[in-house]
Parts: C-alpha cells; structure tokens; sequence
C-alpha cells in the first residue's frame, strides 16, 4: 500500500501550498519540490528491483547487456526530463520545460543510434543478395 502513502503525502503537501501560496509563492514552489524529490527517494528501492530484475532476465536470456544498459539509460533520460519539465512548468517556466523536454529528446535519440545501426546491419543481413 506504498501508493496510499505517496497520494497522502503529495495531498497534504499540496494542500499546505495552497494555503501557504497566498502569503508565500515562492516557498510554496518549494514545498512542492521538495516533496516531488521525497516521492521519487522514495522509490529508489522500487527502481532498483526494476532494474536488477531486468538485467537477470537479460542474463538469462544471453543478450547482450550494451542493449540493456542503453535501454535503461534511455528510460532514465526520460523520466528524469519529464521530472525537470513538470517541476519548471510548476514554477511557470514553460519555455524552460519545453528546451529540457527537447534535450531529453535529443539525447535519447543519441543513445539510440547504436542499437538502430545494429538492427539495420542485422535486416541488411537477412536479406538475400
């Protein structure tokens, strides 16, 4: 019931920078903040079972782990941009949120290109002369 936990505390956090937020904005950003990044310690241990039990799968199934090591670091970029951009929008930095968001894009795609290239050589393969 790990969830019932994380909703009561992002409730009360957001209710308390309600109330705060007409005397006091910028520590009502703040509070917000601070519970996003208690919300997301919070599931450290949760991503790393992920993680761990993905890479067993990966091991057991022989392959490859650049790939899997890529995937996960692509994922990563992802979750952590969105981070970023939720909380820069919060604090009414649209412009902001949406370079972070194009950056993230950017270096997934980067990270990417490797695997591409292989899938590509691997169908070139395939093919018949």
């Amino acid at each position: 019931m790990e969830i019932l936990q994380i909703v009561g505390v992002a409730l009360v956090a957001t209710f308390l920078a309600l109330i705060v937020k007409e005397q006091k904005p910028n520590f009502a950003f703040l509070i917000i903040v601070f519970v996003g990044c208690t919300i997301f310690l919070f599931l450290v241990d949760q991503i790393y079972a992920i993680i761990h039990m993905i890479e067993q799968i990966a091991v057991n199934a022989k392959i490859n782990m650049m790939y899997i090591e890529t995937i996960l670091k692509v994922i990563g970029i992802a979750y952590i941009a969105e981070f970023a951009a939720q909380i820069t929008k919060d604090a009414g930095q649209g412009a902001v949120a949406s370079k972070i968001e194009l950056a993230g894009k950017i270096l997934i795609l980067a990270m990417a290109i490797p695997i591409l290239t292989v899938m590509i050589e691997t169908i070139i393969q395939m093919i018949p002369s």
